[in-house]
């Protein structure tokens, strides 16, 4: 009986110790960690004056000390949102494919069985294993507008306050160093290595503890990491603690998930730096039960893209557009310009040069929109277009070469053969804003017509900058109800204001971008093609 006694004390003692050395607090947290939240949450705050409440709201106000140094817990302590599945989706389908994503939706009820640690280590592995390194742009092109979109506009003011300010996060590098180094002006970004083998990721995590302290040294200075006096810690819970580098803050402060769901989300206009390019072809968060959606709709997506591209390729204009309108698509048309509907009469006479219509650039479908609005078939010029999407364009479409000579002439014979369309811009653009206008219209033709051209999607961008542009427009018709605006402004003098009143082609181009910019309440930029396809696929643009 005394053997089994001690039997069962042994059990006992060897699984106290498991769990003693799997749920123990670090040592630094019981003497660092003074904001708890009570369960009425608010924050009970005694050591750092810097922080008040108001309104229940975490506010962070600067004391006059610039030497402050903020570590944060990325996920804690910016985004609203606890579910990091939406990411990981959009790694899944954008990176790898469909059935990558299908395969990461499937199993995701299998992974929250886990603990969050495990959950997190089983969706890298199905998201990154066998993804190219080097060609992995997700991280650059397409995760910052869906993490800028769950920032908190709370835990935003806290974290830009700080001088120096180090983002922890539980997610890969490669996922979040580009949305918190670009677009929030993080100084230094610590996340999980991904191991890599012949250039492919392998889908496992490295542990780097090591190394990241050497490196918050080499950042705070040997000096201040001893005197840690100015460096103070933001995060969620105790668990998320156990990084190193919260070991160097004087004092730590915890956010819960009932304070975030009180958050703000930080607005556009807040943006430290704004937002104009993104690549990808979700349009929306793919949160579990949207994801579902949108594998329900994607066979009939197909289909119906299908159909509609059939409709407008093989039916005129007037029996094509109420089908069009049936199957969902809307397209809302407005005309400034005085002469327009006279000069779409069959009834007046044919001038001897055609007109020029001026528009800005949201996807391929921009001159056929503009055909359908006006009712007349149109010529359209394109700086790239894909192959496949020349063959299949139902309006005459004519590549530039880039040579202002050339393409000059080009221009000229064209305008003497019908009305001719161009989207100065060069490529597209998804957000509220007009990339410089190429000048090369502007001595085209002495009356320019302007015209705003927007679009709606809800499940796919008919765009890319990485992918096949010949799937754009399937992309694009794929959505349950895409819409298009389309606005004809007043005619803008051209080729006769540069001769006569001494004004460039620049200053015409100039000119037309306010004109379309101010219709649409769009911003004007100075950025041009190539520094898109510089952000987004890392080359020139060429197709």
């Amino acid at each position: 009986m005394a053997t089994y006694t001690s039997l069962f004390r042994a059990i006992i003692f060897f699984f106290s110790r498991i769990l003693h050395e799997h749920f123990k607090t670090p040592r630094y947290l019981h003497r660092k960690v003074s904001n708890v939240l009570y369960p009425s949450f608010q924050l009970k705050l005694q050591k750092w004056p810097s922080f008040f409440l108001a309104s229940n709201e975490l506010i962070f106000t600067n004391d006059g000390n610039d030497e402050q140094t903020l570590i944060f817990n990325v996920e804690e302590t910016l985004l609203k949102s606890s579910s990091l599945f939406p990411y990981f989706m959009l790694v899944a389908f954008e990176a790898g494919s469909v059935l990558r994503a299908l395969i990461l939706l499937i199993s995701y009820p299998f992974t929250c069985l886990f603990s969050k640690e495990m959950r997190l280590k089983m969706m890298v592995m199905v998201c990154f294993f066998g993804i190219k390194k080097d060609g992995f742009m997700v991280g650059r092109a397409i995760l910052p507008k869906f993490f800028l979109e769950d920032v908190g506009l709370e835990g935003f003011k806290v974290v830009t306050k700080f001088k120096r300010k180090v983002g922890v996060s539980d997610l890969p590098h490669v996922m979040v160093e580009s949305f918190l180094r670009e677009y929030l002006e993080v100084d230094y970004v610590v996340g999980k290595e991904l191991k890599v083998f012949h250039g492919y990721f392998i889908g496992l995590m490295e542990d780097n503890k090591k190394m990241v302290v050497n490196d918050l040294k080499s950042i705070l200075g040997d000096g201040e990491i001893l005197d840690n006096s100015n460096v103070f810690g933001v995060s969620g819970t105790k668990s998320t603690l156990n990084h190193p580098f919260f070991s160097f803050c004087k004092e730590i402060y915890l956010t819960s998930e009932e304070t975030k769901k009180k958050w703000q989300y930080l607005p556009r206009e807040n943006y430290p730096k704004p937002l104009i390019f993104h690549d990808g072809r979700l349009a929306f968060r793919p949160t579990p039960i949207s994801t579902l959606a949108l594998f329900l709709w994607l066979p009939f997506g197909i289909i119906l893209a299908i159909f509609r591209g059939v409709i407008a390729l093989s039916l005129p204009h007037k029996i094509a557009t109420p089908i069009l309108i049936f199957t969902g698509i809307r397209l809302l048309s407005s005309f400034s310009h005085p002469t327009t509907k006279s000069t779409t009469s069959s009834k007046v006479k044919k001038p001897s040069k055609g007109q020029l219509y001026v528009c800005n650039h949201r996807t391929l479908l921009d001159p056929l929109y503009l055909s359908y609005a006006l009712q007349k078939p149109l010529i359209a010029v394109t700086y790239s277009l894909s192959r496949l999407s020349e063959m299949l364009a139902p309006i005459k479409t004519v590549r530039l070469t880039r040579n202002r000579e050339k393409d000059s002439n080009m221009m000229e014979k064209l305008l003497n053969e019908g009305d001719l369309v161009v989207c100065p811009e060069g490529t597209t653009c998804r957000e509220p804003y007009l990339l410089r206008f190429s000048p090369l219209f502007a001595e085209m033709n002495d009356q320019i017509i302007p015209v705003a051209m927007d679009c709606n999607v809800t499940m796919f961008y008919g765009t890319t900058a990485s992918g096949l542009k010949c799937l754009d427009p399937i992309f694009f018709l794929m959505n349950p109800s895409p819409s298009y605006t389309v606005q004809l402004l007043g005619t803008v003098s051209g080729s006769s204001t540069c001769q006569d009143q001494g004004q460039s082609r620049f200053d015409v181009a100039n000119h037309v971008q306010r004109e379309i910019g101010e219709a649409l309440s769009f911003e004007c930029t100075k950025l041009t093609r190539k520094d898109k396809y510089l952000i987004l696929a890392g080359n020139n643009g060429v197709v």
